[in-house]
């Protein structure tokens, strides 16, 4: 194979899908509450919505979201569903390390949403996602971790790029060797992926300011 592989989109799918069994995300994270910083934070505890604003950094176990702004909304269930945006040149990033390893899953979209319940996340214009040197780009990229897979579109809101459009889903894999890892020399201890994992508390920051 290949050590360099380049994958376009299907013209019939619109889209690309893989499994990302090599890249789970710390399973322990699930159970760690969220630290959330931010120069001004907004909460309705009657909505059970909370905005933060200004350098925003999320901290749940080993996952790390850095954005502009960061809503988090509650169900009754006590699910939470946070929304991450940026500003132009600046977009909303994650990091989170992979179960079992030394190195880390890396994400990074214009917006970053992720559904705790569903155990989803979802990152939206001009999106890529790296695990190692496996890379994927695309206008949107959802994954789901119950399933390990990751769907890409070359258009927005998994969709199909419109004709003409230059927009593609694009692809770097490494190969594997035998035992389904890859080799010595290409691993890195960087990567990406998404989580922000439900939890009942929210820390609020030392220094908030009300909206």
């Amino acid at each position: 194979m290949n050590p360099l592989l380049r994958i376009a989109a299907i013209a019939c799918l619109g889209g690309l899908i893989f499994s990302a069994s090599s890249a789970r995300a710390e399973k322990a994270d699930r159970d760690k509450p969220v630290n959330i910083e931010a120069d001004r934070v907004s909460v309705d505890d009657v909505k059970k919505v909370q905005v933060f604003e200004g350098n925003v950094q999320l901290v749940k176990g080993t996952l790390i979201i850095r954005a502009e702004r960061i809503v988090v909304t509650q169900d009754d269930d006590g699910y939470q569903r946070g929304v991450a945006t940026g500003t132009p040149g600046h977009a909303p990033r994650f990091r989170q390390k992979r179960e079992g390893q030394d190195d880390f899953i890396e994400g990074e979209g214009e917006r970053i949403e992720h559904d705790a319940k569903a155990e989803k996340t979802e990152f939206f214009n001009h999106a890529w996602v790296k695990s190692g040197l496996d890379e994927v780009r695309g206008q949107f990229i959802s994954y789901d971790a119950r399933t390990e897979n990751y769907f890409v579109t070359s258009g927005p809101n998994g969709g199909r790029a419109k004709p003409g459009s230059t927009d593609r889903v694009r692809a770097i894999i490494q190969p594997k060797n035998k035992d389904g890892a890859a080799p010595a020399a290409t691993r890195s201890a960087s990567a990406i992926t998404p989580a922000l994992q439900g939890t009942p508390d929210i820390a609020i920051p030392r220094q908030e300011k009300s909206k």
